[in-house]
């Protein structure tokens, strides 16, 4: 302890940061190569580190060769593998060698581009991958920086929803005056992403004031226009509310659905609300013109969002968001503190990106997409979303040539939600839950659920950078393995014909 001198205390030493990257970048490598060997989700019981590392920081350094052998003695176990070939669950969290090299770059480099001065090329480089990546969807030229419009990059599409729930917020209280924020409404429909309704709470509006209306599968769970008109007119006429936010999603998390955003759109301009489009999971599959349809009507809204962090091989954490007013989202969240001035800012010819996101601190984000599209190119990035998609349609044929199971609603992207059917409905969730948790607990794949018209579901969503065809056929023998094992634990459960 006593040796231990200040002199040779050295964080950033050339030489050893290149000797020590290696070291973790050859860990990375091969905990790759056997992933697929490890329960993809996590066995362990909750409190299981606290009796694996000490109760107290160590008060001298450690060699790194101890700390990635604690990371497999101890971390491994406790992660379930979100980069296996065989997770299935949620949406994925895509990962790629590009996205990894982009991620070292921005992490290396470790700037903080908060504003213009801070890094010129952080703040330009964003804006130039904005306006690739929205050609890339071909969104309209409104969007983009290079036709008035703009976007910027977050960390996920929690952030982006907050922050034009509050530009639109304050937009609308200019117009009402600033204390009539308890009149303000928002709409979604039942299957639009949780994120919203935190965020709503979050800039202020009142739980009352959230309408989450109902869908069914008559439309396939997208948000019926005329129920928004309805409603928005029904809280005009009768409660003296004021409409500004209507948020339409493509590509749902429980069952894929998609809004149509052309209709919707024009119910948003009668009632000159603010249109906000999540498409933080199915977006990316529309730089495919197969998928483009989907984002029809984009045109008419304010803003969209997509996440390349679930399947545009981006590694995490990465949210595109577009603006089509950037001076009214600027107006929202900015600040001008006098340590912050500068000429280039007051000069209005630059972009501080501090006032288009909640943080003031800025990651360079843009530095990993850029390398990601660079590396790849659309192509194939493109081959990459049709594969998937290939994948998921041979999944949802080997639900179909069973039947003992059903898929529930119409598959659009790569997620496939299913369900083993009972004869007697009251058996149903008991059933798939059943099912669920004894794919999970093999270790062998893992999956989420969700209830979509009542309806208790599996959700089979292929994404993960590593999966190919052979693990979905894998999965589909695990599912049936385990189903026959249910019925063989129950007898009397009886399925349908």
């Amino acid at each position: 302890m006593d040796s231990l001198s200040l002199n040779s205390f050295s964080p950033l030493d050339p030489q050893n940061f290149s000797e020590e990257s290696k070291m973790v970048v050859d860990f990375i490598s091969e905990y790759y190569k056997i992933v697929e060997k490890y329960p993809v989700r996590s066995q362990v019981e909750p409190g299981y580190l606290n009796h694996l590392l000490p109760d107290a920081a160590p008060y001298c350094p450690e060699p790194l060769e101890t700390i990635l052998k604690d990371v497999s003695d101890t971390i491994i176990p406790g992660i379930t593998h979100w980069q296996s070939p065989n997770f299935f669950g949620y949406f994925q969290g895509n990962a790629s060698t590009a996205g990894f090299l982009g991620e070292m770059l921005c992490t290396g480099l470790n700037v903080v581009g908060f504003n213009w001065i801070a890094s010129p090329a952080a703040t330009e480089l964003e804006s130039i991958v904005m306006d690739w990546v929205g050609k890339m969807l071909m969104l309209p030229p409104s969007f983009l920086f290079s036709g008035g419009g703009g976007g910027v990059l977050h960390g996920s599409t929690s952030e982006a929803i907050i922050c034009c729930l509050a530009a639109a917020r304050d937009n609308a209280l200019k117009k009402i005056g600033p204390d009539k924020i308890t009149k303000l409404v928002v709409y979604a429909s039942d299957q639009t992403h949780s994120t919203l309704q935190k965020a709503s709470k979050l800039v202020g509006i009142p739980t009352s004031n959230f309408r989450c209306l109902p869908t069914s599968f008559s439309n396939d769970f997208a948000l019926c226009p005329d129920d928004v008109r309805m409603a928005m007119a029904k809280d005009v006429r009768e409660g003296g509310l004021v409409p500004f936010f209507l948020c339409a999603t493509v590509g749902t998390t429980a069952s894929g659905a998609v809004d149509p955003l052309e209709a919707l759109g024009k119910v948003a301009k009668d009632f000159k609300v603010w249109l906000h489009v999540d498409a933080a999971y199915a977006g990316s599959a529309c730089i495919c013109p197969e998928f483009r349809h989907h984002l029809n009507g984009v045109e008419l809204a304010d803003s969209i969002s997509m996440s390349p962090h679930k399947w545009l091989l981006t590694n995490m954490d990465c949210c595109c968001l577009w603006i089509k007013e950037p001076k009214i989202f600027v107006d929202s969240l900015s600040t001008y503190p006098e340590y912050l001035r500068n000429s280039a800012s007051e000069s209005k010819v630059v972009i501080d990106y501090k006032d288009w996101q909640i943080a003031l601190s800025k990651r360079f984000r843009a530095i990993k997409v850029w390398v990601v599209i660079r590396r790849h190119g659309v192509d194939n990035l493109m081959f990459h979303i049709r594969s998937d998609v290939d994948m998921a349609k041979r999944f949802e044929a080997h639900v179909a040539e069973d039947p003992r199971f059903e898929v529930v609603v119409p598959r659009r992207f790569a997620l496939v939600c299913f369900r083993l059917r009972p004869k007697q409905e009251e058996d149903e969730t008991e059933l798939n839950t059943r099912l669920v948790m004894a794919v999970n607990g093999s270790g062998r794949a893992f999956m989420t659920h969700a209830v979509v018209g009542g309806i208790y579901v599996i959700r089979c969503a292929i994404g993960s950078t590593l999966t190919e065809t052979r693990h979905v056929d894998c999965l589909w023998k695990l599912i049936q393995e385990k189903a026959d094992n249910l019925f063989l634990e129950k007898p009397g459960l009886d399925m349908e014909d």
